[in-house]
């Protein structure tokens, strides 16, 4: 037998040994403490339950805004039927349990001033001398209910940069 397959033989018979020998009696394996009981250890439980923060005032606000993107403009219009700008947004946050006026003006006076730099979503922002006035949803973009003949729509804020009067948050009191 040459030499390269005599070290082969041997090699295998190495490897086969211990499982061999293991398979004749059972190994004894230490016993480890609960590792979780060690820093920086991961416990032998996973936690399952889904990790949700709730989403926010505003946040909410906008996804009830966003179903309701298409619905016809209708003067004095506060319903799924038809919306007018204040209608959209005293609808939307009527369904949050908070009751604005149906009067863009009028919802200025609600919640607190913020600075357009600060805008998050579910801000209202103001037009036109408080007399227009659309949701925040982020990005430089509101949801609101244009003018007559339009349906409910996402637009960037910059088209209208000129004529923003303003910005308020709506606050649970």
């Amino acid at each position: 037998m040459a030499l390269s397959s005599r070290i082969c033989l041997l090699a295998f018979c190495l490897v086969l040994s211990p499982v061999a020998s293991a398979a004749a009696k059972p190994a004894s394996l230490p016993t480890v403490p609960d590792p979780a009981r060690f820093s920086g250890s991961v416990p032998l439980t996973l936690d399952r339950r889904p990790k949700h923060r709730q989403a926010s005032l505003g946040q909410r606000a906008v996804r009830i805004a966003a179903g309701e993107l298409g619905v016809p403009y209708r003067y004095g219009g506060s319903s799924p039927s038809g919306f007018d700008c204040s209608g959209l947004v005293a609808y939307v946050y009527g369904r949050l349990g908070i009751r604005l006026p149906h009067n863009a003006a009028a919802q200025y006076a609600y919640g607190r001033a913020v600075e357009r730099s600060h805008l998050r979503p579910g801000d209202l922002v103001f037009f036109h001398g408080l007399g227009h006035v659309g949701v925040y949803i982020g990005r430089g973009r509101i949801i609101h209910a244009p003018q007559s003949g339009e349906r409910v729509e996402i637009q960037r804020l910059a088209s209208r940069s000129g004529s923003v009067e303003g910005a308020r948050r709506v606050v649970r009191a």
